[in-house]
């Protein structure tokens, strides 16, 4: 689950990190000076909101957890993050030009809200592996649930979790990929 949370992380980042750089080209109408400090307070803010936006829901989720059965399809870190880039690539590419046209008016704002929204991304994840750590399980998405645009892992049609043992999967806790091969 948190391999879904994770994979618009890296995206969002890059995209904001080279939409605030190109930015910097145009003055703009506020000039360069204005448009960082706005960005970062922007950037500051994203983080801030997407980092602990629907904690309770993530929490509430986790704790009715059920353990994952034989015929549940657990899908692989990689095919859950290429699914989730594939259906986000437009809303991605629409983001990234909208940071760009904005930097003719503010400077490097836009990006670095989008990569504050990346970075934020990042620290959910990062506090998912913390708990999936503290209750020694991983936590899963079926996978009917997150097809077709669905939305995110605590999305309107996510009605509950799967949970396997620490091992399971090629996914460490918080979603990144596991150093070493699992033994089972």
């Amino acid at each position: 689950m948190a391999v879904v949370v994770r994979a618009g992380a890296a995206p969002l980042w890059w995209l904001g990190v080279f939409a605030a750089g190109i930015g910097l080209l145009p003055p703009g109408l506020t000039g360069r000076r204005i448009g960082v400090l706005a960005g970062a307070a922007l950037f500051v803010l994203a983080t801030a909101a997407v980092a602990y936006g629907r904690r309770k829901r993530y929490v509430a989720l986790a704790a009715s957890a059920a353990r994952a059965g034989k015929h549940d399809v657990l899908q692989d870190r990689a095919v859950t993050t290429r699914n989730w880039r594939r259906a986000h690539r437009w809303w991605l590419l629409l983001a990234f030009l909208a940071a760009l046209g904005s930097a003719f008016a503010v400077p490097a704002a836009a990006g670095l809200l989008l990569a504050g929204c990346g970075a934020g991304l990042w620290l959910k994840a990062a506090w998912l592996g913390r708990r999936e750590r503290a209750d020694e399980v991983l936590l899963w998405v079926r996978v009917d649930w997150l097809r077709g645009g669905a939305g995110g892992p605590a999305g309107k049609r996510v009605k509950g979790y799967r949970s396997t043992g620490i091992a399971a999967g090629d996914a460490a806790p918080g979603g990144a990929r596991r150093k070493t091969p699992a033994l089972v």
